[in-house]
């Protein structure tokens, strides 16, 4: 009998990364999903084949002691990350903080994970955003971090498709989660996000799971280093 697959998603106890973690348990993966505080660890609910473990993607122990619980890896999902709104970042604390969380720590996931990922010739995919195409005037740190994130992810996908492994990366439009609860529920700046989304609805978890699920699918395995739009439309129209 086969084993199942397995599968480390950052930032996976919620939001997209939790939708993602549900969608791969649907197919039968063995998952594991962290969370930056223990309170966030310790809400995941209990499911078969769903583990939940601290992480802080800062902090090279605190990768190395994760990524040693896994015996064997297929699929890296890098979804830990942070965001300071209304201008916050132009502080250049502030600043180094959100790139050191998304794209440092992506690129710390990446390595550590890479000999395991090779040996199964496994697949990574990183998370980037509607603002790897363009700027985010009030988050120029953030917006800074996943323009990073397309650039790192084409370029792993060059330096390591002779090990077999596939590097590919979402970038979520306008997502419903608990991070954007304040946006969806202010009807006016959500007008505005639905007015120029031509499928004039929010995205949900699920909307961003199916793509993942697929990307890490062998009916993908001709893809590496591509950086897919999921937002109904909003980059185009």
């Amino acid at each position: 009998m086969s084993r199942r697959r397995r599968a480390v998603i950052t930032g996976g106890a919620r939001g997209i990364g939790f939708g993602i973690a549900m969608a791969m348990l649907e197919k039968g993966y063995e998952v594991m999903v962290t969370g930056f505080s223990d309170d966030e660890v310790a809400a995941v609910p209990e499911r078969d084949h769903l583990s939940a473990s601290r992480l802080d993607v800062t902090q090279a122990d605190s990768i190395t002691g994760l990524v040693a619980q896994v015996s064997e890896l297929d699929v890296l999902v890098n979804c830990a990350g942070i965001i300071y709104r209304d201008g916050a970042e132009y502080d250049i604390n502030t600043f180094q903080r959100v790139i050191d969380v998304n794209l440092t720590g992506t690129m710390r996931m990446c390595t550590v994970c890479r000999p395991k990922l090779a040996a199964s010739r496994g697949t990574i995919v990183n998370t980037a955003s509607m603002l790897s195409f363009f700027g985010g005037p009030l988050v120029p740190a953030y917006s800074a971090s996943k323009g990073g994130i397309m650039q790192l992810t084409k370029s792993l996908a060059v330096a390591w498709a002779s090990e077999g492994i596939r590097v590919n990366a979402i970038a979520p439009g306008w997502i419903a989660t608990d991070l954007t609860r304040n946006l969806v529920s202010d009807k006016a700046r959500s007008a505005q996000i639905l007015e120029r989304t031509p499928q004039k609805r929010w995205g949900d978890p699920a909307d961003i799971a199916g793509v993942v699920v697929f990307l890490c699918s062998d009916a993908a395995r001709f893809i590496t280093g591509a950086i897919l739009p999921i937002d109904g439309g909003y980059a185009v129209a």
